[in-house]
């Protein structure tokens, strides 16, 4: 499945995993490839082209064919790195994710896909227990990052603040677990036996 020229993916990879305290995308939930590179591989199969949002010092980590955007470090947070890929190509919406989310699969990536709603300044998950939007597995339109910047510029930083008091839609993954979030080693270990064990 090929999408419409005007998505692009984006990696959220420039975090310091400072929690987790090793880098979370060079983890492996899958055998004999790192996060980055499994979640580089997996949004190549929709997207017309895929990048890794990183720091500057990381470049040299990726593999040589992977295509990447520095991040601009104009703002805190996870926006800094999504506004860094909406400078480089405006013109187009960005299927994001973040390099912590180890359940993410085709199936997720294909549904978001099928329930983007264009018109809509976002389509995002949200876990059924919350109700609340995840940014960080999202299909973020043209005009969602222009209203995220004047937003981040009048000093907020929390993009799941700015997207629920915006007009998109949620959609929910048929298992929440689909959304689980590795922020600390003991939950990179969760991860990994509960793959171990399905």
């Amino acid at each position: 499945m090929i999408l419409q020229d005007e998505i692009y993916g984006l990696i959220l990879a420039g975090g310091k995993s400072s929690r987790m305290q090793t880098d979370k995308a060079a983890l492996q939930y899958h055998t004999n490839i790192n996060q980055r590179t499994f979640l580089y591989q997996l949004l190549q199969k929709f997207c017309t082209k895929t990048f890794i949002s990183c720091r500057q010092d990381q470049v040299n980590q990726l593999q040589t064919d992977e295509l990447f955007i520095s991040d601009e470090n104009k703002y805190e947070g996870p926006l800094n790195g999504i506004l860094s890929a909406y400078h480089s190509f405006p013109d187009k919406a960005w299927l994001v994710i973040a390099i912590d989310l180890p359940h993410i699969s085709d199936k997720t990536i294909q549904e978001l896909l099928r329930q983007r709603a264009p018109l809509k300044i976002c389509t995002a998950y949200a876990t059924k227990a919350s109700k609340k939007p995840e940014p960080l597995i999202a299909i973020w339109e043209k005009t969602a990052l222009a209203a995220a910047e004047k937003y981040i510029q009048l000093g907020n930083h929390c993009p799941r603040k700015f997207l629920s008091g915006q007009d998109i839609k949620m959609i929910f993954p048929d298992n929440d677990i689909e959304l689980f979030n590795a922020n600390y080693y003991t939950d990179y270990l969760e991860a990994k036996n509960r793959m171990a064990s399905t």
